[in-house]
């Protein structure tokens, strides 16, 4: 019964969507075991990590001189490789225990437009943070997967996966990615956007975590039946003072109009650069939603309006991704061809 219970143990995969915004781990046996921010504090000092994930981000801008609070992933790459692997290792001990005895196989998802260096990066990191074998599945078709699309018939299926720092725009037939863009704008853009905007319109300096409530709360892509309202509190530019102000959704509309536009955009250049065959698929089947920014208001809405194509967002549009690369774990026979490495 020991040795069962250890060769089992011994056997631990690990699904990981590593984010710019979020980290999501999951196992074929439990589901989502882990959903925090991509987050790390340090120590200025000396490089320590003070803290990680979601008491991390509790710390961004409001650290003394001696802390500082980071983000490790930058457009769905790693930007700072050591603090990734520091974060990875954090993250895998807190949800396997005894992680020094036993190593996971651990399935990473990672955006379309990655270069080798980016993968190679990746995969070191994952090893170096205790795996003992790691596999990458790009977004899009994992997306598909978890959102159970039938990605092995010949058949178009679009899917717009938007998260934190990339929108990735794939086209999907006979298992194979037939058209995708890796666009690096989503989540992080629009609150820099509303950040801009505050400074612009209100004299107002708001920080990070403060945007994306705003976002969260009031953020639409087109107008609403009933308009919204949210109090945001930031620093008076002019003279320092704390300072509040109430905004609607329209005014926050006009300021992620941008990065909101550039995702269309993006969907409608995948649609101009699909086969007619796969487009009148996708005319069909409508196109799928996934990712965080997914849960932005009236997106799905504005989407359909540009592009004429039906949209349908994910039951839960921020796990889709890692739930796809936690079933490429449990059918590895069947999803063998969608590792990229």
């Amino acid at each position: 019964m020991f040795l069962k219970k250890l060769f089992g143990f011994m056997g631990k995969s690990l699904a990981m969507d590593l984010g710019t915004a979020n980290t999501l781990l999951y196992t074929p046996k439990n589901g989502i075991v882990l959903n925090e921010p991509s987050v790390v504090a340090l120590d200025s000092r000396d490089g320590k990590v003070l803290a990680v994930g979601r008491e991390a981000k509790e710390f961004l801008g409001r650290t003394p001189q001696k802390i500082v609070a980071i983000r490790p992933m930058k457009d769905g790459v790693i930007a700072d490789f050591e603090v990734t692997n520091a974060m990875i290792t954090f993250f895998i001990k807190k949800v396997i225990k005894g992680m020094s005895l036993v190593k996971p196989k651990i399935v990473i998802c990672v955006p379309t437009g990655i270069t080798q260096v980016e993968k190679r990066a990746v995969i070191e990191s994952g090893i170096q943070s205790g795996a003992r074998e790691v596999r990458l599945v790009e977004e899009p078709m994992s997306a598909a997967i978890g959102a159970g699309m039938p990605i092995e018939e010949p058949m178009g299926n679009l899917v717009v996966d938007i998260g934190g720092g990339t929108t990735e725009v794939a086209v999907i037939s006979l298992s194979a990615v037939a058209y995708s863009e890796s666009v690096r704008i989503a989540g992080d853009e629009m609150n820099e956007a509303i950040q801009r905007y505050m400074q612009d319109q209100f004299q107002l300096l708001v920080g990070e975590n403060m945007a994306e409530k705003v976002k969260m709360a009031i953020g639409t892509a087109c107008p609403m039946t009933e308009p919204l309202t949210f109090n945001v509190m930031g620093k008076n530019i002019v003279n320092g003072n704390p300072k509040a102000v109430q905004v609607s959704d329209g005014q926050i509309r006009e300021a992620i109009r941008e990065p909101v536009d550039s995702i269309v955009q993006a969907v409608r250049r995948a649609l101009e650069k699909t086969p007619p065959e796969l487009v009148a698929d996708i005319a069909d089947n409508g196109l799928l939603l996934a990712g965080g920014g997914a849960l932005l208001k009236g997106l799905d809405k504005l989407i359909s309006r540009e592009v004429q194509v039906d949209v349908h967002i994910d039951d839960d549009p921020l796990t889709t991704v890692v739930r796809g690369a936690g079933l490429t774990l449990s059918n590895e026979k069947k999803y063998s061809y969608v590792y990229i490495n």
